[in-house]
């Protein structure tokens, strides 16, 4: 079968690679779409993502497919159920495991990560992190049932009212999804602030963003209870804090580099009584996630901008088909 395997920093190459073999309490899955998203830069690049990726890997940790085998002691899936899969693997033994912070696991491996993923025709995936996606959900929308449930953990660990103000800095394709999502959870204004023009104007158009703001000519107030910044640099994360109201929550959603630090003013923090919180991929959020797209209340399918093949995902990743919204992978016919 063919796969696009990681073989090294910056070296991705599509390779004929056998069928994995299929431990008791897993199953194969064909895949049908893979995404791609800012941790497979990294990987990519040589940086680490939620866990190390080891080369020769198969990314691909966003993904969906159509069940092809079950292991000898699974039950509740059978060959041709449409499935997709948490990539996140937890070990259930360490003191984070223990007390209810799974995401924090010591001993965490990922699907597309610290194991083969769904840039290849089959992957395999233990049942307990396997989904069932839901009749009236397409496969190329349940692909992206990841980055939605990385946003859905991140609004979890906020105490949400529907009173509040909220404020999205960033406009890609994850705060494009904050904006919807906030709403879904009952927050009245939800506000956009990024670079893009044609952006901004269709999340007020087509999301329900209230008011936006371009970057960097347009200053944002200090007006906002909650504020969910999905960029990753040091500037937008110190609008970030610079942008909230006394009793205010700052998200600090967006992935910055290794090494990378922002500026805070600390009395600014106690005499607002600012609650800075960090998220961390996606514990038990798949459920939530899956249900918000079987009801309609987010729109990722007008996000996804490029649809790739194997043969152009390094195209991407290498930044010659410039802006993409969102990119998926098309794997096989399954959709």
């Amino acid at each position: 079968m063919e796969a696009l395997v990681l073989n090294g920093t910056k070296k991705l190459d599509v390779q004929d690679v056998k069928e994995p073999s299929l431990a008791n309490d897993e199953v194969l899955i064909h895949t049908a779409y893979a995404g791609i998203c800012g941790t497979d830069h990294a990987l990519y690049a040589g940086l680490p993502g939620s866990a190390d990726a080891v080369p020769p890997i198969v990314l691909g940790h966003e993904n969906s497919g159509v069940i092809a085998k079950v292991g000898a002691a699974v039950t509740d899936f059978k060959v041709g159920d449409r499935v997709t899969v948490d990539p996140n693997i937890y070990c259930g033994k360490c003191r984070y495991c223990r007390t209810g912070r799974p995401e924090l696991c010591d001993h965490l491996s990922a699907v597309g990560v610290t194991r083969d993923g769904g840039f290849e025709d089959y992957f395999t995936a233990p049942t307990e992190v396997v989904y069932h996606v839901p009749d009236n959900v397409s496969l190329k929308a349940a692909a992206v049932t990841e980055p939605i449930s990385c946003a859905v953990h991140g609004v979890k660990l906020l105490k949400l009212t529907p009173y509040q103000k909220a404020l999205v800095i960033g406009d890609g394709f994850m705060g494009q999804i904050f904006v919807q999502l906030l709403q879904a959870y009952g927050v009245h204004q939800v506000d956009l602030a990024g670079r893009s023009a044609e952006k901004l104007q269709n999340n007020k158009d087509n999301f329900g963003a209230t008011r936006t703001f371009k970057m960097p000519e347009e200053k944002i107030p200090a007006d906002y209870d909650v504020v969910i910044e999905a960029v990753g640099l040091p500037e937008t994360q110190e609008q970030a804090i610079e942008a909230t109201v006394k009793g205010a929550q700052v998200l600090m959603f967006g992935v910055g580099k290794p090494n990378q630090h922002f500026s805070m003013n600390t009395y600014e923090v106690f005499q607002k009584q600012l609650t800075v919180q960090g998220s961390f991929i996606n514990p038990n959020a798949f459920e939530d996630s899956l249900a918000l797209l079987a009801a309609d209340k987010l729109d990722v399918l007008s996000l996804i901008s490029h649809e790739l093949d194997f043969n152009t995902v390094e195209d991407y990743l290498t930044g010659k088909l410039g802006t993409v919204s969102k990119a998926i992978v098309k794997v096989s016919e399954e959709a």
